[in-house]
């Protein structure tokens, strides 16, 4: 399939095209400023241009706290509204077949199933974003599934190479030595791994699949469970790396967070005939990369 990646030099952009390239599949990236996303003309351009089987929006504004502030309206505009833009101009170029692939996020939910059923979320239940990031891309969302062929993929705590993520994160503090760790461990979710996630998105592409799927890697833990492993991972045996747990009242940040924001991947599972990935996985392969010097 002829993919178009929206957001291609982000880090999930980028991914995406690593593993169309695998695959040998033809694939154009373009960044913001060769395809701004809230920009029709723009689109229009490179829809008729390159005549895509496959969009894949992976463009966002995702600053989350700053979309409490004066990114607001910078938020609903590429989160919420372009992504209508997006599915126009992908509905355009129908003719030679295309399909929309969104990426959205687990921050459409509240958290508080962690309070009730203690479940993972599924594709219908209720959503209820916290923050204005949430509500942007719960906007999104519904742009979207105006396509008829579109597919919404939620998917959550991205790391890996190419961009800002918290592995990353963790990983400068350790080699700057500014310690200890102090991470949240009253939050949990899944991290999951961006190349693991394009191989996902580009397996589920070509599937009569549409509406909302499920995508993370295994297992659910809290962000300071996530830190500890990090740096058991990257620290050398002789270095010992102290990371302490506190709690989201101890680090007040603009937009509020879901408590558990756990995704459930059964309908994903069914689709691709196998289980999602693990996390640790991609973050072996993400830590050596950064030690290579590849990311």
């Amino acid at each position: 399939m002829r993919a178009l990646i929206l957001g291609g030099t982000g880090m999930l952009g980028r991914a995406l095209v690593a593993e169309a390239r695998r695959r040998g599949q033809p694939a154009l990236a373009l960044s913001h400023a060769q395809a701004d996303v809230t920009d029709p003309g723009r689109l229009r351009y490179w829809m008729d241009g390159f005549r895509p089987e496959l969009v894949i929006n992976a463009a966002a504004f995702t600053k989350v706290d700053a979309c409490e502030g004066e990114a607001r309206e910078l938020a609903f505009a590429v989160n919420g509204a372009a992504v209508g833009n997006v599915a126009a101009t992908a509905a355009a170029a129908q003719t030679a077949g295309a399909r929309l692939v969104h990426v959205s996020t687990d921050y459409v939910f509240d958290g508080r199933l962690a309070g009730e059923s203690r479940r993972p979320y599924r594709e219908d239940d209720p959503t209820a974003p916290l923050s204005v990031y949430g509500q942007s891309k719960l906007e999104g969302e519904r742009q979207a599934l105006r396509h008829p062929n579109a597919l919404v993929v939620r998917t959550s705590w991205l790391f890996g190479p190419g961009g800002p993520n918290f592995a990353a994160t963790m990983v400068g503090l350790i080699r700057q030595g500014k310690l200890p760790l102090r991470v949240v461990d009253d939050q949990e979710g899944c991290p999951t791994y961006t190349p693991f996630l394009a191989r996902a998105i580009l397996d589920l592409a070509p599937l009569a699949v549409t509406g909302i799927v499920h995508y993370r890697n295994r297992e659910a833990v809290t962000w300071y469970a996530f830190a500890r492993e990090i740096a058991a991972l990257w620290a050398d045996p002789a270095q010992s790396v102290d990371v302490q747990p506190v709690t989201t009242a101890d680090v007040p940040r603009p937009a509020p967070r879901p408590a558990y924001s756990v995704l459930d991947v059964q309908r994903f599972e069914s689709a691709l005939g196998r289980r999602v990935e693990a996390w640790v996985w991609g973050l072996a392969d993400y830590l050596a990369r950064i030690r290579q010097g590849r990311t």
